[in-house]
């Protein structure tokens, strides 16, 4: 089997995350509730993570970070939680339903939506901004990059203008986190959703939000907390405002051993083989007449993201002959990105998705070429 869907989750991990996870479903407790070894050791567990992902993200202080299911629960908590009737939010036609949605929603609840369009390639024109501009507008919610082209925003941009006009910056990391270098008080990110599954190579069922020091935001969920219990209202300080209930241990403790991977290997020195993967993929599949690529492939602002198709053939039927006959991985389809779609022009057909792991190999994609060479000859 040959795996080429990073972006979708993280399948070739550190063998310490695996390990991590099953030692901590036999020794932790419930974090925070009780004095006693197993519930001591969990609450270790939950913050040494909490401070990996402070410094990962370079986030003020650890208390800012909490965790949370997968980027779409963190961005429920964003959205949900952050803007009320009257507000005005700032979108992307490049953004993952995670986003959109949860938007959507708050449209019924009276908060006032501009989706900026995307040209053909998928990328939008940033002057928009200033032109969308409105007296109510509040905030401006984004993802780092398109989990369909892999163009990575240009998020110095953005934040230019929500600064100017005291705007909230929230951000979609789910494609990023991992794999680019974030730095929240630098790029002046107010908000950060991010999972763990992917780019943090942690379990699925991690993930979190990092919410800036005075950023008012109110929890979509109540109950226990371990702390103030005779409270009729949940705790207003973070994290506990945002994690309600019984946190996922065992896969933070997965996510905390990930962590100390990154850091020892460094994400410069992944983003760098996956980027080397990425273009020896491009190279190879120009040659092959019939395949078109999506986004700015020649552009070095891109994760390792390729989406293409094959003539006129159904990006699913690509899929699964790549995989029943040649075991090749890759996501078909529309990617839960349907106005990215209606943009490149691809949304009947779909398309068919490569994303590149620092795992896999050149050997890997040598065969995913030759794979989508035979494929073309195929009447």
């Amino acid at each position: 089997m040959i795996y080429f869907d990073q972006a979708a989750t993280s399948l070739q991990k550190p063998p310490r995350v695996g390990q991590a996870v099953l030692q901590a479903m036999g020794t932790l407790g419930n974090a925070g509730r009780g004095a006693h070894e197993p519930t001591l050791q969990a609450s270790r567990v939950v913050y040494g993570a909490r401070e990996k992902l402070a410094r990962l993200f370079r986030a003020e202080d650890p208390s800012r970070i909490a965790f949370a299911c997968n980027a779409t629960d963190a961005l429920n908590m964003a959205v949900q939680g952050i803007f009320a009737p009257g507000d005005h939010v700032i979108t992307t036609a490049r953004e993952h339903n995670s986003v959109l949605r949860p938007l959507y929603r708050m449209e019924d609840h009276r908060v006032e939506l501009t989706v900026l369009p995307a040209d053909t390639r998928g990328n939008i024109d940033y002057c928009d901004l200033e032109k969308n501009l409105r007296k109510n507008t509040r905030a401006v919610v984004i993802g780092h990059a398109s989990n369909v082209t892999g163009s990575i925003t240009d998020l110095q941009s953005v934040s230019e203008f929500t600064r100017r006009h005291g705007l909230l910056l929230v951000v979609d990391a789910a494609q990023t986190a991992g794999v680019l270098p974030i730095d929240v008080q630098e790029m002046g990110i107010d908000v950060l959703c991010f999972t763990g599954h992917k780019g943090l190579m942690g379990p699925q069922g991690t993930g979190g939000i990092y919410v800036r020091e005075g950023v008012p935001i109110t929890s979509m969920k109540v109950g226990g907390s371990g702390i103030h219990s005779y409270d009729r209202s949940h705790p207003s300080r973070m994290p506990e405002l945002l994690e309600a209930g019984t946190m996922n241990v065992h896969g933070i403790a997965g996510l905390s051993a990930a962590l100390d991977y990154l850091e020892q290997t460094g994400i410069d020195e992944i983003r760098k083989k996956e980027s080397q993967l990425a273009r020896q993929f491009l190279e190879g599949i120009q040659k092959i007449p019939g395949i078109t690529v999506y986004g700015d492939p020649d552009s070095d602002q891109n994760v390792a993201v390729v989406s293409l198709n094959l003539g006129e053939e159904d990006s699913g039927r690509v899929a699964d002959w790549l995989w029943e006959d040649y075991g090749i991985c890759v996501r078909a389809g529309a990617h839960c990105a349907p106005l990215m779609h209606c943009a490149l022009g691809t949304q009947k057909q779909g398309t068919v998705r490569f994303s590149f792991s620092h795992y896999n190999t050149e050997e890997e994609v040598d065969c995913a070429i030759d794979a989508l060479r035979e494929l073309e000859n195929i009447p």
